[in-house]
């Protein structure tokens, strides 16, 4: 296993602690944070699919069985690579910050029993979606560093439609519930960056 493969799989996972800790830490303040599918059973597509990205990242790094000519690199790996890391690392660390600005407003899907405060603060003034654009970075990341057909697919025809998909669903819910204070919200804060 390369260098590049195992600093991937490292911020992958560290990329998952992320959620799961603040699920863990919302949950132990009586938040429900999980409401994913609960508006739409469709959600549940992204999640074999990321389970599919978590399986594709380990047989990147040849620790997981997986047809070979759809993890071969298509070029060798190097500086590409090295700019893969820093996308990934970008990712994960405005992740990080999106999460501190969200703060016991994070929900995994829409919550429209519980709906919290609009955030506008913190990586939230930069975009309307930090969260996502956060993610897409550190998936590209991971394809700069693999660049192999499972990944590039993965997240072409996968990840960022359904991402996009989920943003306007999530938009479509906010101006219901936000109504004018969304509406100015949008005017100043562009939806990806």
């Amino acid at each position: 296993m390369e260098l590049f493969d195992l600093l991937s799989i490292v911020l992958l996972c560290l990329f998952f602690i992320l959620v799961f800790t603040r699920i863990i830490m919302l949950k132990r303040r009586g938040i429900n944070v999980f409401v994913f599918g609960k508006t739409h059973k469709s959600d549940f597509l992204l999640i074999p699919f990321m389970l599919l990205l978590v399986y594709v990242a380990f047989a990147s790094s040849s620790l997981l069985p997986f047809p070979e000519i759809l993890i071969t690199s298509l070029i060798e790996k190097g500086m590409l690579a090295w700019i893969g890391i820093l996308f990934s690392m970008a990712g994960l660390v405005g992740f990080a910050f999106s999460l501190k600005a969200f703060g016991d407003s994070f929900r995994v899907g829409i919550d429209d029993e519980k709906p919290d405060k609009l955030i506008t603060h913190g990586m939230f003034s930069i975009s309307r979606n930090p969260i996502y654009v956060s993610f897409i970075s550190f998936l590209f990341g991971f394809i700069l560093v693999h660049m192999n057909i499972a990944s590039i697919v993965m997240l072409f025809c996968f990840f960022i439609p359904l991402i996009h998909r989920q943003i306007k669903r999530e938009e479509e819910f906010m101006k219901g519930h936000y109504g004018e204070q969304y509406a100015e919200y949008c005017k100043k804060v562009r939806r990806y960056l």
